[in-house]
């Protein structure tokens, strides 16, 4: 990357800077490879923040579909986290993991795990998994949920002979757009030897063929996982390595201190054979520090995030955009990689946090506020659909992850909470899953891109060509509403 005028002279935000196009050899979106190239299984630079609204193995398994990386929080018990690591594995990887519920659950049931929009929808079947073609009643569209009543029954709203695919007979994605949409349906199951394995839409059909899967050497889907500095940490790295997690990282909030190069350096030891991230720093020193402990990725972020008020409570932190172009600079010098963690709200902002020299950037709350995130959706008085986030040093979390403690020391770890302990994240009724926000950012990103001329993310590091912008500037490149 290089500016297009005089280097500045003070530190940057994204809303700092903008792309400057150049001549440019790439002529469609479709030329580029947004392969991170980091050491990780991703095709996409796209990564899931390690937040307890953010990632669990429903929202890991279909980002890593499409080539992202989802990270699943530290703050899961380690039962809990194997098992999130063993469903992600378990998940199909060609199709959708398919939505079961009986025939007596209700709409409001539905409702709960997605709302009423086109391209979703629920299978309705009778007993347990596994099952057989004889107890599939059906699937029945999301957007049928719009019409029923809250507590009618899917069995009563579903109709018999939904079109189904057999697993073995999908010779592309392609091929099954064509057999769905001549069949008229907005989805079919997937089955094989007579038993549901998923579902397919139209949409996910079409999606396979421009995104490549995040798959381990087994074929399998990819996941990451966090832990913290604290306890036992290199037991823990072994025990999420045996259950399979492809990528570790190691997260406390200031990662540049010597609890962290302990506990880095005692998983290092291990030679667990996975990439090995640690953070969170803004400096070329925390680089060279963690990478001589250890680490080949380095997550690059304090303060910059929508659910953290440390910067207004501590007035630590960088202005982000400046943070990782400092940092990878330094990781590339000494053959490791950046993540950038926080600040994203737009596609631009993905594009920059590149184009500084990241390999991928992670995305919280913009991931929070989709069908796949954890917890139920839930509606306001005006119906509109929200899920609930908290910052992971807020009030909240610190519960959860101090649960065990008695009552005296728990309370005083709250004293010192930050963040925001709760906030709806509402669902964008355009973009109300994480595979449709990939799309945007995706797309966007791509642009960018040509516009560089560049067809890779080593190649957009090289030839990004960025300018600073006053903030009048900045609001320019804003859409505004027509007014007639």
């Amino acid at each position: 990357m290089e500016f297009s005028g005089a280097s500045p002279s003070v530190d940057l935000t994204y809303s700092d800077v903008f792309l400057v196009p150049r001549r440019s050899a790439v002529t469609s979106r479709l030329q580029v490879d947004l392969a991170p190239q980091d050491g990780t299984p991703a095709t996409l630079p796209l990564v899931a923040s390690n937040m307890n609204s953010v990632t669990g193995p429903r929202l890991a398994a279909v980002l890593a579909r499409r080539g992202g990386l989802g990270v699943l929080p530290q703050d899961l018990p380690l039962q809990d986290l194997d098992a999130a690591i063993r469903d992600v594995k378990a998940q199909p990887v060609l199709w959708d993991t398919p939505v079961v519920l009986p025939p007596e659950a209700s709409v409001s049931d539905a409702l709960r795990l997605f709302p009423a929009v086109q391209g979703h929808g629920v299978v309705v079947a009778k007993g347990d998994a596994p099952f057989d073609a004889e107890r599939i009643l059906g699937i029945l569209p999301a957007t049928r949920l719009a019409t029923a009543l809250p507590d009618a029954q899917l069995g009563d709203l579903v109709h018999s002979g939904t079109p189904s695919l057999d697993a073995d007979d999908i010779g592309s994605g392609r091929h099954a757009f064509d057999v769905i949409t001549d069949a008229g349906v907005e989805m079919v199951t997937v089955t094989r030897h007579g038993h549901l394995v998923g579902t397919l839409s139209a949409r996910s059909a079409l999606r396979s063929t421009l995104y490549g899967p995040a798959v381990d050497a087994d074929g399998r889907l990819a996941v990451a996982a966090a832990v913290g500095i604290n306890g036992d940490v290199a037991a823990k790295a072994r025990a999420l390595a045996g259950a399979g997690v492809d990528v570790l990282v190691v997260d406390t909030a200031h990662g540049h201190q010597e609890g962290m190069l302990h506990a880095l350096r005692a998983v290092a030891d291990l030679d667990l054979g996975i990439p090995l991230v640690a953070g969170n720093i803004v400096t070329s020193d925390g680089v060279d520090d963690l990478v001589e402990a250890g680490a080949s990725i380095l997550k690059v972020g304090v303060g910059p995030g929508a659910m953290c008020t440390t910067r207004m409570m501590t007035a630590v932190g960088r202005p982000q955009f400046s943070a990782v172009l400092e940092t990878a600079e330094a990781a590339r010098s000494l053959g490791a990689h950046v993540w950038a963690d926080g600040g994203v709200r737009y596609p631009r902002d993905v594009a920059l946090a590149l184009a500084a020299g990241a390999a991928s950037v992670m995305v919280g709350s913009w991931f929070a506020g989709t069908i796949e995130a954890p917890g139920e959706l839930q509606s306001d008085a005006e119906g509109r659909v929200f899920k609930e986030s908290w910052g992971m040093a807020s009030t909240k979390a610190v519960q959860a992850r101090f649960g065990r403690l008695d009552a005296y020391e728990r309370a005083r770890k709250e004293l010192f909470a930050e963040g925001i302990s709760s906030s709806k994240i509402y669902l964008d009724p355009l973009r109300p899953g994480v595979e449709d926000l990939l799309d945007m950012i995706t797309s966007g990103v791509r642009s960018s891109f040509t516009y560089a001329g560049a067809s890779s993310v080593p190649e957009f590091h090289d030839r990004a060509l960025v300018g600073l912008q006053s903030a009048a500037g900045y609001e320019e490149g804003k859409a505004l509403p027509v007014s007639w």
